[in-house]
């Protein structure tokens, strides 16, 4: 008892001496300080609070007509076998994978919070729900940072295809942890047959039962639904503009270069160019600066930069960690099973990318026309315009991907009623 009593007091003072220390930074360098919280200030309001804030409120909104559960029953045949995760987490993954971080995080601890998931399956799904999103991914990385188009199919295709591959492995996480309770189909007569249709069914009345469980009036929820989101975007916001002082305090003393000579060393190792270096330092604290710096590092070769970018996507920086976290703070859910995951992803990405680029660059894919940074022009949009953009795109892809399925959760259990 003693020992762990020492032992928070000395995390405590290191705690505080951490604090001093940037508070005698921040008087000594206040000019540092100063651009630093307005670049990060301006990203948030011109990049994340347009980008971010209308799937926070639709996705609230949505889990309060039940329409999270009637997507929930339907997805189940898929999910659960999978991913070990009930079929509402169908609807995680695919606004996490259209909107980006971190709107899987939200989503899933607000599904714990609701006691709609355990905590097993909720780090699962935050697990590989934490992705880019296909605005940021094309529009400023392919297009603006790097000056070509055709590198998102790559990208996209190494972050999500790896994406994919962390949630079948984090099916393997705690294998003994118990899962949500499956409600069987209840036969439609009394005969005891279940009807072939009955997953519908059971769709519509688990919605029709959530929203008689909500309960709010339709002015209520959009008012509750905008309140939160707001709240969760002021954290946000103060996270970016937190970690953009605190790299720029970094610099000023000297550590992110250490840092950077670290990486130069380890890239050595691995026989990669040392000017991707900082690409990787940026990336670690913050996703924009790391891939930023990897399209800048064009003596690298472009082959190099896209696997630092894909390396830079997955691992998603600190400033969208500690956001996840203080997310993830509001239940139950642990954070290192989500680092852990952040891990898997960032390398899965980064050897993904590298086996892809020489194949799909031969190919010389086109990106569809619907997509909507296909010019130079436009990575640099009005904050308007990259709201509805980012909602447009967001939610014809989740809407894909709920459709898709949809088609194989459907399949799934005709099989399984004809076994039957």
């Amino acid at each position: 008892m003693k020992h762990r009593t020492s032992r928070s007091y000395l995390a405590l003072l290191l705690i505080a001496g951490i604090c001093g220390l940037f508070l005698m930074l921040m008087a000594a360098h206040p000019s540092t300080v100063l651009d630093a919280a307005t670049r990060g200030l301006s990203i948030w309001w011109d990049v994340l609070f347009p980008s971010l804030l209308p799937f926070f409120i639709i996705s609230e909104a949505l889990l309060g007509f039940g329409i999270v559960h009637f997507i929930g029953m339907l997805l189940d045949p898929v999910m659960r076998p999978m991913f070990r995760i009930p079929g509402i987490g169908g609807f995680v993954v695919a606004m996490g994978y259209a909107s980006g971080y971190p709107v899987g995080a939200k989503l899933t601890t607000q599904l714990r919070t609701q006691n709609l998931i355990t905590r097993e399956e909720g780090e699962r799904l935050v697990a590989f729900t934490t992705s880019s999103d296909p605005i940021f991914l094309i529009g400023a990385v392919a297009v603006s940072f790097f000056g070509d188009a055709r590198l998102a199919l790559t990208l996209a295709l190494a972050h999500y295809g790896s994406g994919l591959v962390v949630g079948i492995i984090m099916r393997f996480y705690a294998p003994h942890a118990p899962l949500t309770p499956l409600d069987e189909p209840s036969p439609a007569d009394g005969s005891g047959k279940v009807q072939k249709a009955s997953i519908f069914r059971r769709a519509f009345r688990a919605m029709h039962e959530a929203r008689k469980q909500d309960g709010r009036p339709l002015g209520t929820l959009l008012k509750e639904a905008i309140d939160s989101s707001l709240k969760l975007m002021i954290v946000v916001g103060g996270l970016v503009v937190f970690f953009s002082v605190v790299m720029d305090l970094l610099a000023v003393i000297g550590v992110m270069q250490f840092w950077e000579h670290l990486f130069q060393l380890l890239l050595k190792t691995f026989h990669l160019s040392p000017n991707l270096a900082p690409a990787f330092t940026g990336g670690l604290f913050e996703v924009t600066l790391g891939a930023k710096s990897a399209g800048a590092a064009v003596t690298a070769g472009t082959h190099a930069q896209v696997v630092a970018a894909a390396w830079v996507l997955s691992w998603a920086g600190l400033s969208v960690h500690a956001q996840i976290a203080s997310i993830m703070n509001q239940s139950d859910l642990r954070y290192m099973p989500f680092l852990l995951a952040r891990l898997i992803h960032s390398v899965g990405a980064a050897v993904a990318a590298y086996w892809l680029y020489p194949f799909l660059m031969r190919l010389e894919p086109q990106l569809p026309a619907w997509l909507p940074f296909l010019g130079d022009s436009a990575a640099w949009m009005s904050p308007w315009e990259t709201a509805w953009s980012s909602t447009r795109v967001g939610l014809v892809l989740a809407a894909l991907f709920f459709i898709l399925m949809c088609l194989l959760s459907f399949f799934i259990e005709t099989v399984r009623l004809n076994r039957k």
